[in-house]
């Protein structure tokens, strides 16, 4: 049998459930999951490898109306994997409100299969979930569309089999060993922006990032050094929280998570810095790693 590679996107709106599927499509905890709508920022690519095949995943960012420079870098991102993509999954819910105008425009044009994902089924009935396939049917006419609960893994297997059997022929893409594009430092920087999602409310999170400032790799003990950056004075007050136990909770969950990930102990440094509106600076967008 000849050997099949491809890169497979996987897209749609925030907090369908694109990195949780991605996760369990992958088998490796890659993206970050939160209740919270727009928590992933960055294309991360995902790979699975066989001996007679390798598939790329790419979780992409929830396609939303940019309102800042940040955003219009996620978007730009969107577009890319589309563009590159051998395969298209769209992730959408249950809950969904036929109101996926800005994804369908986003899919003009493309020539790649796609197949439509309606995820979460499992807060919903029979009725409900046939009337969503028969939509999309109707709507996209792509060439599969299944109900899926990603986060307990019903019908993810159908959807690999799927993927699978709709690569093209062609040569791994990437080292057989190889399980993303993505740098230790950038999974670390991750984890702790994780944290920042899950422990703070309201705009902090979405006014945060977190860059890797050092990471010293040991035999016993990986040094990682971070800052957490945000954009006033009173976000930085929030974040440290009051003497400092905020950001001691952020940093005992996020060393957790790395010692788990990196199968090391971890000294991690945290540091708060203001960067006055950093999501609308071009300048500052490219340092961070978003082009």
């Amino acid at each position: 049998m000849a050997h099949r590679a491809g890169f497979v996107s996987i897209i749609g709106k925030p907090n369908a459930g694109k990195s949780t599927l991605m996760n369990a499509l992958v088998g490796e905890k890659m993206s970050i999951i939160t209740p919270k709508a727009q928590t992933t920022r960055h294309r991360i690519l995902g790979i699975v490898n066989d001996e007679d095949y390798q598939i790329v995943f790419s979780d992409t960012p929830g396609i939303i109306k940019p309102h800042y420079a940040l955003h219009e870098s996620m978007m730009h991102q969107v577009d890319g994997s589309i563009v590159d993509a051998d395969l298209i999954l769209l992730v959408t819910d249950i809950y969904e409100e036929y109101d996926e105008g800005d994804v369908l425009k986003k899919l003009e044009g493309s020539q790649a299969p796609l197949a439509v994902l309606v995820n979460k089924v499992d807060q919903s009935d029979e009725e409900t979930v046939k009337a969503k396939i028969e939509y999309w049917q109707e709507k996209l006419n792509p060439k599969a569309v299944f109900a899926i609960c990603a986060l307990k893994d019903y019908n993810v297997l159908a959807v690999m089999n799927f993927v699978i059997e709709h690569l093209p022929e062609h040569p791994a893409y990437y080292e057989k060993d190889a399980l993303t594009d993505r740098n230790d430092r950038f999974f670390a920087s991750e984890m702790i922006r994780a944290q920042v999602f899950k422990q703070y409310k309201k705009e902090i999170p979405y006014s945060t990032e977190v860059i890797i400032t050092a990471f010293v790799e040991g035999e016993k003990l990986h040094r990682i050094s971070a800052e957490i950056i945000v954009e006033r004075d009173s976000q930085k007050n929030i974040i440290i929280g009051k003497n400092g136990e905020m950001l001691k909770i952020v940093g005992t969950y996020a060393r957790r998570d790395m010692e788990e990930f990196f199968q090391k102990k971890v000294f991690l440094e945290m540091f708060v810095k203001v960067i006055p509106d950093w999501r609308s600076k071009k300048n500052y967008l490219k340092q961070f790693g978003y082009e």
